[in-house]
């Protein structure tokens, strides 16, 4: 048996590891501090759209953000980590249960400027390339002719190529237009595409825009249709972001699920006083394999789940 083979050739390792370095070089260069935090928690973040894995009484860190926003709390300025991460979802050309993200903050800066960099970051990988800019509003008007925040749940069915699953919310209609009509169309592009301001159902730890309408101050990032960084201004009010919290787990309860130990310490932090920043989260593993003109994260990834 072969089995016991690594996936990726030594061409993609390499080029991984070299992503990896010029990640480094980049934070290196603008002074941000890189900083570790710890993969095993007694609490994680309560999230409609992220399924964390339990393991020895705890849970594997889906995200190092809460305790990287008590770093920010403490003063210790600008902060990145390139770290582990686990979650509970299947494995596919663009997902690994366990991948590798990079994660970093930027105290006093606006999201408009991390965006800035976020576009510098990704052009010094992946080579330059035109950028377009599009709200979810207009991406949507533009790429499934429908209206996200007033069309009827009947006309964003209409809109998809197929019947969607019977079971289907609002957002989950939303998320499937998004893959199957929005997400297709920035491939086409051949563009690093911008969207920005997410309803404020998605904005999970982000600011909330009043509008109208209402928006979460919240952008993705886009390389050849890839969604490839998620980013936030922002929420700093702890009571807030603690009825969020309160809030998902409550529908988690009500459909029978396991609610979410909330983090207490991250809490604390906000209430200490988390100082205005703008924080982003960019799948390692996904730039690799763009920056190795992959089409599945196995060209980067030694051992992936379905092997490991």
């Amino acid at each position: 048996m072969d089995s016991w083979r690594p996936v990726a050739t030594l061409q993609g390792l390499s080029v991984r590891a070299k992503t990896l370095r010029q990640i480094r070089e980049f934070f290196t260069e603008r002074d941000v501090l890189e900083v570790e935090t710890p993969l095993l928690s007694r609490t994680a973040v309560p999230d409609e759209t992220i399924q964390p894995m339990a393991c020895g009484g705890g849970y594997l860190s889906t995200s190092p953000e809460t305790a990287m926003k008590r770093l920010l709390a403490a003063g210790y300025g600008s902060i990145y980590q390139i770290a582990r991460a686990f979650r509970h979802e299947e494995s596919g050309p663009l997902h690994n249960p366990e991948f590798t993200m990079l994660e970093w903050y930027r105290p006093g800066w606006s999201w408009r400027e991390l965006m800035d960099e976020t576009i510098l970051l990704v052009k010094s990988i992946l080579g330059p390339k035109p950028v377009y800019e599009y709200t979810f509003q207009q991406a949507f008007l533009k790429y499934a002719g429908v209206d996200p925040f007033t069309a009827k749940d009947e006309t964003l069915i209409q809109a998809l190529p197929s019947p969607p699953p019977p079971d289907l919310d609002r957002f989950g209609l939303l998320d499937l237009l998004l893959s199957q009509r929005v997400e297709p169309a920035f491939k086409a592009t051949g563009a690093l595409v911008l969207l920005t301001h997410f309803p404020v159902e998605r904005a999970a730890m982000a600011r909330i825009d009043p509008g109208p309408p209402a928006t979460a101050l919240r952008f993705e990032l886009y390389a050849d249709g890839v969604e490839l960084v998620n980013g936030y201004q922002e929420l700093t009010v702890a009571q807030e972001q603690e009825d969020r919290f309160n809030r998902v787990n409550q529908k988690f309860l009500q459909e029978g699920k396991a609610m979410i130990p909330i983090d207490r310490h991250f809490l604390a932090a906000l209430q200490a006083g988390l100082p205005p920043c703008a924080g982003a989260a960019l799948g390692v593993d996904r730039l690799a394999m763009l920056a190795m003109n992959g089409k599945d994260l196995s060209a980067v990834l030694a051992f992936p789940a379905e092997i490991a």
